[in-house]
């Protein structure tokens, strides 16, 4: 798979095979795929707090909202929920700011996941209050992002924006995640 196949593939997946488990080595890896990638000044203000025990996975679960578009979906099932998290974490004792990290490793995470069979989705929308609570995450780490992975149970396609310019994801009747893109011509704002 090249590059622009991968980042195709890679979509915001938000119902997974919850009984295929994503093993230990395979959560190590992806983390490697972040730890490999570049960091502002070098810094390597990134820790990345790593679960596949549903008992787990179900706290950080209770802490995250799913789909702002979505609004009469309270998120996954049981049975189609993740199984594994990786929580990213900015280490403020090594560095004040930390977004473009964040963003870099979630990337880089998620293509890696994709690369291996596995899809993800970033999630922002955290109780980080509980979060913080119920795993016993000290203080010095903000916790900017969540990623949520397994074997996707769900299709996601890519429509082109249409001429309303509503960008609001949808599912259709067959449960299909439709995600609007805007056209490449309306990006691009100077060419040689």
């Amino acid at each position: 798979m090249d590059i622009r196949e991968m980042i195709m593939a890679n979509r915001s997946y938000r119902k997974f095979h919850e009984q295929q488990p994503v093993p230990d080595e395979v959560l190590k890896e992806l983390v490697n795929c972040a730890r490999l990638s570049a960091s502002s000044g070098n810094i390597q203000g990134l820790k990345f707090y790593l679960s596949a025990e549903p008992a787990k996975n179900n706290l950080i679960f209770s802490t995250l909202r799913w789909a702002y578009y979505l609004k009469e979906w309270d998120g996954p099932a049981s049975g189609e929920r993740p199984s594994a998290y990786i929580i990213l974490l900015g280490d403020t004792e090594l560095h004040k700011t930390i977004d473009v990290d964040v963003g870099i490793a979630a990337q880089s995470i998620m293509l890696g996941a994709v690369s291996m069979g596995y899809g993800g989705c970033m999630i922002g929308s955290i109780d980080r209050v509980s979060l913080r609570k119920q795993l016993e995450i000290p203080d010095r780490f903000e916790i900017p992002l969540v990623i949520a992975l397994g074997k996707p149970r769900e299709k996601v396609v890519i429509e082109t924006l249409g001429e309303e310019g509503n960008i609001e994801y949808w599912r259709d009747e067959h449960q299909v995640h439709h995600v609007p893109k805007r056209k490449l011509e309306e990006l691009i704002i100077y060419t040689f």
